[in-house]
């Protein structure tokens, strides 16, 4: 029964009832006596808790529309409401879990677009540093040998500290051209690019530790480069904001997908409201590929470090690629 016929048949009821007593040999006296207004009292009573339980069942699938719609979140797509209650109740509650379908398939594309436009943009300035400013530095500093050289005594000593100065520039720039498009993923495949990653971030004051596991099942590019780019903000989390001394990244086959964890013993993710732009970031990649995302303090929830875990499943690995044309981009913090 819709929600409408159920609110009139107690409305009409209710009418029937008192007209009933109106007609029937029930009386009220005036004065009303003790009795009467007994009566009265608890034939309203029970009208009312009649109407209150029809309302409460009636209304209730409603009320659970709003927390659910309250709850929902993009990025952690597939959760709809229950569908159940009156018709109208029940066509709305349709209508809404089909409206999350339409925002998360428009989201997944958009956001498809613009990180593969992105990646495509890092791609081209990485190319440039290397090319173009890489190779001016190194002339620089061709000519400044050259001159260093020829140059009395009293100078080369400063032309030095300029070269040095060059070379480290040269370094850091390599070094940006590489975390903006990892070459090595392209060349040598996801576990050398992680090691390499593992290597990058290993200084003084950070260690990491790699536990890469070999046997792992076929998978897309667009997997292996959600994979390097999860391990590197991770990672740069850790660097930036986790004070922590040690630091494990693991890859192993789990099923026919894989696992990627970022493991820390810094100070956790805090109190902190909410979730930043890079963990947005890394569930907006991990939707690219059907992968689940979690993040999470300490190892087993102590408090104590930070864990960012990415698990592929099949369809991740299968179907990655009929399942949107872009490409996930943006090294950052997770904060």
């Amino acid at each position: 029964m819709s929600l409408f016929w159920r609110i009139f048949v107690l409305d009409a009821l209710g009418l029937v009832v008192a007209a009933a007593l109106l007609l029937g040999p029930v009386t009220v006296s005036t004065p009303i006596l003790p009795a009467e207004v007994l009566v009265v009292l608890a034939g309203l009573a029970a009208l009312l808790a009649v109407n209150a339980v029809v309302l409460r069942v009636g209304l209730a699938p409603l009320g659970r529309l709003g927390r659910a719609m309250a709850d929902a979140d993009l990025l952690r797509p597939g959760a709809r409401a229950v569908v159940a209650g009156p018709v109208e109740t029940a066509e709305l509650i349709t209508t809404y879990n089909a409206m999350l379908d339409r925002l998360e398939a428009e989201r997944a594309a958009s956001a498809a677009g613009a990180l593969s436009a992105q990646e495509r943009e890092r791609h081209r300035v990485a190319r440039e540093l290397h090319d173009e400013v890489g190779q001016t530095l190194t002339a620089v500093l061709l000519q400044l040998k050259r001159v260093a050289d020829r140059a009395p005594e009293d100078l080369r000593e400063e032309l030095g500290l300029a070269q040095e100065s060059i070379r480290s520039g040269l370094d850091e720039i390599r070094r940006i051209a590489r975390r903006l498009r990892p070459g090595v993923l392209d060349e040598l495949g996801l576990v050398s690019a992680l090691r390499s990653l593992a290597a990058e971030f290993t200084t003084h004051g950070l260690t990491v530790r790699h536990d890469l596991r070999a046997g792992l099942p076929a998978l897309t590019e667009e997997t292996e480069l959600v994979l390097y780019r999860v391990a590197q903000e991770a990672l740069t989390n850790t660097a930036r904001h986790s004070g922590a001394d040690r630091a494990e990244l693991r890859l192993r086959p789990v099923g026919d997908g894989v696992e990627l964890l970022v493991r820390d013993n810094g100070t956790g993710l805090g109190a902190r409201a909410g979730e930043g732009a890079g963990i947005r970031g890394m569930r907006e990649r991990a939707l690219l590929i059907g992968a689940v995302l979690t993040v999470s303090s300490g190892a087993g929830g102590s408090g104590s470090g930070a864990d960012v875990r990415l698990l592929t499943r099949a369809a991740a690995v299968a179907t990655s690629e009929a399942a949107t044309t872009g490409v996930p981009a943006s090294p950052g913090g997770l904060r």
